[in-house]
């Protein structure tokens, strides 16, 4: 690219300079022709002159007299009546310009001059013009480089944004040029690299956060298979696979969920459910964890609550604040169910230490967590909370209290507030 812009660039200043500078040369030969006409032409008439202005004071005519009125280079030869001609200078040979003028009593001068000096002086203008024409490609060729240089760097430097980015690394560059068209090029791949990133990041919290919710379902479906390997007794086998075909159905909820959030976090399937069923599943989904710890999950509150959601992603942010107290808390778990204006509330709080100071801003951050935890389940168990219109909050650190604000739609029966084991 860089040698056909070069290039270019020089085959233009020629074709200029090969129309200009040859008009140039005609122009200026003829204009010093001209020149050196109308020279010899005012000569021979200021020769005639002074010729004439003797003759009329009866003075002498000599060479000397009159080679004082000419140019050491040029010759004369005047002719007077009844006189011999006189000569001044030398005759020029070759070429010559001549310049003839009469008097008035019959008197004649010629006046010569070599072309010699025309060519000379031709000479000499074509020399000017030609440094300057070398001076004009030289400085285009400068210019050539220059230009080729400042537009080649910035196709390479995007070039190689482009192979980066096809390597699969999306970091954008920021990096302009000072030529729109090639700014806009970089725009456009910065905004690619930027999206491209985006998607990858994206990729990588769908794989994370799948591992994380999946992990709770699988565990709880591989208790239940254990359970049914282990008794003889066909009631409990059919109990405890329709508990099992139960949390199938939850699982694959949770995929269906996973993959609908990853691709827009505000799409969801909100309908209005009965929010003691939820509560009631995840209860009798954790006992058995619980029991195995020597603690106990309850239920207190208000009953028959309404809310406008999806039931899958509530059923997610209990069970990731129910983990979240089995791993971190400590005691009795107990889950509460309140109104507060128009939106129902599900408060999840235990008997343990609480959350550090130091991380009650940022306990629902990615990565961030109190013991060796992923730190994924709060930021997961926010967003899903999120994509329904709810929202997730720490209400108190010391003892912790997570709170889940729903939108209620009505309050079909009240009962006294009172815990359930």
């Amino acid at each position: 690219m860089r040698r056909r812009l070069i290039n270019s660039t020089l085959a233009v200043v020629l074709v200029v300079i090969a129309v200009f500078g040859v008009s140039l040369v005609i122009v200026e030969t003829r204009t010093i022709s001209s020149s050196a006409q109308e020279s010899v032409d005012s000569e021979a008439l200021r020769l005639i002159s002074v010729i004439e202005s003797r003759l009329l004071g009866a003075e002498r005519i000599n060479p000397d007299v009159l080679a004082e009125q000419i140019d050491d280079e040029r010759y004369a030869l005047v002719k007077m009546p009844g006189r011999a001609p006189i000569e001044v200078g030398e005759r020029p040979s070759g070429s010559v310009i001549t310049a003839t003028e009469e008097g008035e009593h019959g008197e004649k001068v010629t006046v010569e001059e070599s072309r010699s000096s025309v060519t000379r002086e031709v000479g000499r203008t074509l020399m000017i013009i030609g440094a300057v024409a070398l001076l004009a490609i030289v400085s285009a060729v400068l210019l050539a480089v220059r230009q080729a240089n400042k537009l080649a760097s910035p196709l390479t430097d995007l070039a190689e944004t482009a192979e980066r980015l096809g390597s699969g690394d999306p970091r954008p560059r920021h990096k302009r040029y000072g030529v729109p068209e090639l700014d806009r090029v970089a725009d456009v791949l910065d905004s690619s690299a930027e999206r491209i990133a985006r998607m990858l990041t994206a990729e990588r919290r769908l794989a994370a956060d799948a591992s994380h919710q999946l992990r709770t379902p699988l565990t709880a479906l591989s208790m239940r298979i254990e359970e049914i390997s282990v008794t003889d007794d066909p009631e409990t086998v059919k109990e405890e696979a329709n508990i099992a075909l139960t949390q199938v159905e939850r699982l694959t909820d949770v995929v269906q969920r996973l993959l609908t959030n990853a691709r827009d976090p505000r799409t969801g399937s909100a309908v209005v459910f009965d929010l003691d069923e939820i509560v009631k599943q995840q209860i009798e989904e954790w006992r058995p964890a619980y029991r195995s710890e020597g603690r106990a999950v309850v239920r207190s509150g208000k009953k028959g609550l309404r809310a406008v959601g999806t039931p899958g992603a509530v059923a997610q942010v209990l069970a990731a604040l129910i983990e979240n107290s089995l791993m971190h808390g400590g005691g009795t778990v107990a889950l509460r169910t309140r109104v507060t204006g128009n939106q129902a509330v599900i408060e999840v709080t235990d008997e343990g230490p609480g959350v550090p100071a130091d991380l009650g801003a940022r306990i629902f951050e990615r990565t961030i967590s109190g013991r060796n935890s992923t730190g994924i389940g709060l930021a997961v168990a926010r967003d899903l909370a999120e994509a329904d219109g709810g929202r997730l909050e720490l209400l108190q650190q010391q003892p912790p209290v997570f709170a889940l604000f729903l939108s209620q739609v009505a309050l079909d029966r009240e009962e006294p507030e009172r815990p359930v084991r």
